[in-house]
């Protein structure tokens, strides 16, 4: 690890020397500190303008020297080195001012600045801070998260819960265009904040700590390859202003929950330190029904189960960034967290004979706790060349999580077992980027990625002996897992833009080492496979409101720790879950056509894509043969497990509608369906082919009633769909929102009522040779949440349309 670190420490040195000027041993002496005052207003009203920026740029030094903000009178005061310096006096859409030259050598009021607006820039200026913007790429489209209000004081699954093309099931479950293979990035980069559990981890990050979402649907060649359906990009928030600006949030509602939030950035000089963190408290009841009917014995078992969930969270993610000169930056960050959650679960199970007679009933109870720590060590070096574009970029994170389970089995309330699942995981990433202008309107880039993972699970079993009443390790049931996978990538790509045409081309190569070793069974295996991953993204830009895009990528999705494990992991007495240790990954090629186009306050976007998979991961459910007694009963134990079957077809149509009519409504509405063709057989014979249509929508309104209070509500169906075992039945929920501002804008008070017609529950069919079941499944119950937010010396910040190589336009949601 010193190697390693020895190696950053040169590199940046190295660059550091490039850019710093020798210093001089005589002016070692430290220069006064002079207090420069002044005001700024509005040249128009003449109101004084509150968060204006001012800033000393040195000219000894060729950078920023310090600066600040201005108060509620529109006043600053800012301590400052004595010296010469150019002053630049900044609002956002108000023209610049610029004092050159200017000599501080004693405390002085440089008197009172009129800002003029700067009319040529209003129609550029996005306020996000108002509402949602969506910008589009030639390999993405980027959200940018404004005033949702149904969010507010929630997570970030709430979040990509109401970005276009993703879904969330009851679960958690992440899906994008209807596919649950995605790859979800924190700020690019695997994160330790989606660590072992990524439904869990999602579900403690709040809301206010994202900045946008990047949808990556046809990924360039500088992303991994993993994730089938896509790639989703988190990037949390990060202020770079001059001073000390921050937001806290707090909230509270029912089912039982709570919580608070800070972000704050304090920069001043070379030197921006940024903080945030969150404590999550709720309650999270919820039930899951089932009734399976074995075809051979006619015997019928119903189970309900009640859960109710405590989860308890902290996360803490803080952070310095060195500007080591203009155009080189070192950031260093350590990100924890800490969650500590209860579920107790109650299972009542009735049999009942083929005259549906009630047999016998029993009831098991599992009482858990959940351990979950978290921590990340990142380092990010940041270099930027005189040519603007020009590049390198290097990152290196350490990652230590852990997960520890303990629960309790109790059945007619008798303890009789003891279970835990102790999971640790250890992650290194390496990560280099070189980017390369050519000319005005091309651009080369080329990077290595390396990501080594090491996951060891211990699951034990202790049964409760009757003749000694001591509980005992049953080795059947226990096992211990040793999980490492290892992937090198290097990738390069070529990107330009010829008139009105633009395209990125890209190559990566991944090399995937993985091995699996059981101590309990004394099982040792090894997978080593290299792939080449082309990417093509093409675009034609019409006009500035209209542009087509042609997007191919292959891709790749691995088996999971827990999939490969082949020892069995029981939901309950009859239901278990066991690993393929022979499971492969599988591999798809997409193509996806794209159409923007603005009509005045209208804005359209669609997409045609297909995509052809091979090994493709599929969860077959299977009677056992075996049989457990429960009450006197013999019943068959089901099996659950995943496979690879031959190939997935699948094709889909996408399209989002945004309208504002005025200024006070904004309406926005995203529809997708999708064709998925499955073909495969399961290695008893059994025939798993299937064709099957699928859709989902959803409707957000938003509109500002009398008072200045904003009105949310969203509406969201995901249509019936079927495999070869299992018919889900369609699922609609609604989410409703209310929120004012407060103190100038400064504060929001905001209240959410999430699932108002408690109505996301997940029904579902199941059809095998043996057994026949129906199954409904609720996380959460309907829930209702009040949050205050308030902000100090934040600045909203402006979005600008590009016109780079990328292609694309802009829109409103």
């Amino acid at each position: 690890m010193y190697k390693l670190l020895l190696g950053i420490f040169s590199i940046v040195l190295c660059f550091h020397k490039t850019d710093a000027q020798p210093k001089n041993p005589l002016e070692s002496t430290p220069l006064k500190k002079v207090i420069i005052t002044g005001k700024v207003i509005d040249k128009e009203t003449q109101e004084p303008l509150e968060y204006a920026t001012i800033s000393f740029f040195s000219k000894k030094e060729n950078k920023i020297e310090t600066g600040g903000i201005t108060d509620a009178n529109g006043d600053f005061s800012i301590p400052v080195r004595s010296g010469t310096y150019d002053i630049s006096i900044e609002y956002i859409s108000f023209k610049t001012i610029t004092l050159t030259n200017k000599k501080l050598n004693s405390s002085s009021n440089i008197g009172t600045f009129s800002l003029e607006l700067n009319t040529e820039s209003l129609g550029e200026v996005e306020i996000i801070a108002e509402r949602t913007t969506v910008e589009l790429k030639l390999d993405k489209k980027i959200y940018n998260v404004g005033k949702d209000l149904t969010v507010r004081g929630g997570t970030v699954s709430d979040v990509l819960d109401n970005v276009p093309s993703v879904s969330v099931d009851v679960e958690g479950n992440v899906s994008l265009r209807g596919q649950g293979n995605v790859r979800i990035l924190i700020n690019g980069k695997p994160s330790g904040l989606v660590g072992l559990n990524s439904t869990n981890a999602l579900r403690q990050l709040p809301a206010e700590s994202i900045e946008r979402v990047e949808v990556i649907t046809s990924p360039s060649a500088r992303y991994d390859a993993e994730g089938t359906a896509g790639i989703l990009n988190i990037i949390l928030r990060r202020s770079k202003l001059l001073g000390t600006n921050g937001a806290i949030t707090v909230n509270g509602g029912l089912p039982k929950s709570g919580g608070i939030s800070t972000n704050i950035n304090h920069r001043t000089g070379d030197i921006n330190i940024f903080n945030t963190t969150s404590y999550r408290y709720s309650e999270s009841p919820g039930y899951s029904y089932s009734r399976n009917y074995t075809k051979d014995s006619q015997i019928t078992l119903e189970e309900n189960q009640e859960t109710e969930r405590i989860r308890k969270g902290l996360t803490t993610n803080f952070g310095t960034e060195w500007y080591i000169t203009d155009s080189a930056s070192l950031t260093g960050s350590i990100t924890w967290s800490n969650g500590d959650n209860q579920r107790n679960t109650t299972n009542t199970i009735n049999q009942y004979d083929a005259n549906l007679e009630l047999i016998s009933t029993g009831m098991r109870r599992d009482p858990e706790l959940e351990d979950d720590k978290r921590i990340q060590y990142a380092v990010n070096f940041d270099k930027q060349f005189d040519k603007s574009g020009h590049k390198f970029t290097f990152d290196f994170q350490y990652e230590d999580n852990t997960e520890d389970e303990n629960s309790l089995i109790i059945v007619n309330n008798e303890l009789s077992e003891m279970v835990a699942t102790l999971e640790d995981q250890t992650q290194i990433l390496l990560q280099t980027d070189y980017v390369l202008p050519i000319g005005e309107n091309s651009q080369f880039e080329m990077g290595y990625r390396g990501n080594f993972d090491n996951t060891s699970t211990d699951y034990i079993v202790e049964i409760l002996n009757d003749d000694t009443n001591n509980f005992e390790k049953n080795t059947d049931l226990s096992n211990l897992l040793n999980f490492k996978q290892y992937v090198n990538a290097a990738y390069t790509q070529f990107g330009s833009k010829i008139n009105k045409f633009s395209f990125l081309l890209g190559l990566r190569m991944e090399n995937t080492q993985i091995t699996i070793d059981q101590p309990t069974s004394g099982d040792f295996n090894k997978k080593n496979y290299t792939g080449l991953f082309p990417t093509v993204n093409l675009n034609y830009e019409f006009s500035e409101d209209e542009n087509i895009t042609l997007g191919y990528n292959r891709r790749l999705s691995r088996p999971r720790s827990f999939f490969l494990n082949p020892f069995p992991s029981r939901a309950s007495l009859t239901s278990v879950f066991q690993g393929n240790p022979d499971l492969d990954p599988s591999y798809s090629g997409k193509v996806d056509l794209g159409y923007y186009k603005k009509f005045g306050k209208l804005t359209f976007t669609t997409s045609a894509y297909y995509q052809h998979e091979t090994d493709a991961f599929s969860f077959v459910s299977f009677d056992t043969g075996e049989d457990v007694l429960i009450n006197g009963e013999w019943v068959n134990v089901i099996q659950r497990g995943p496979i690879n079957l031959a190939t997935e077809d699948r094709v889909g149509f996408e399209f989002t509608f945004m309208f504002r009519p005025t200024k006070k409504w904004n309406l926005n509405t995203n529809f997708n369906l999708f064709n998925r063709s499955t073909k495969g057989t399961t290695p008893n014979g059994l025939i798993l082919d299937k064709k099957n249509t699928s859709w989902f929508a959803r409707l957000n309104n938003k509109y500002t009633l009398p008072g200045e209070v904003d009105w949310q509500t969203t509406f969201y169906y995901s249509g019936p769909s079927e495999d070869a075992q299992n018919k889900n039945k369609g699922r609609l929920y609604s989410n409703i929102a209310f929120s004012k501002d407060l103190f100038k804008e400064k504060a929001s008070l905001a209240l959410s009522v999430s699932d108002l017609f408690n109505s996301s529950i997940r029904k579902t069919n199941t059809t095998t040779p043996t057994y026949t079941g129906y199954s409904e499944f609720q996380w959460r119950k309907r829930s209702l949440n009040m949050s205050f937010t308030y902000r100090f010396n934040q600045k909203k910040k402006p979005q600008r349309s590009r016109g780079d190589f990328d292609g694309g336009g802009e829109m409103e949601m």
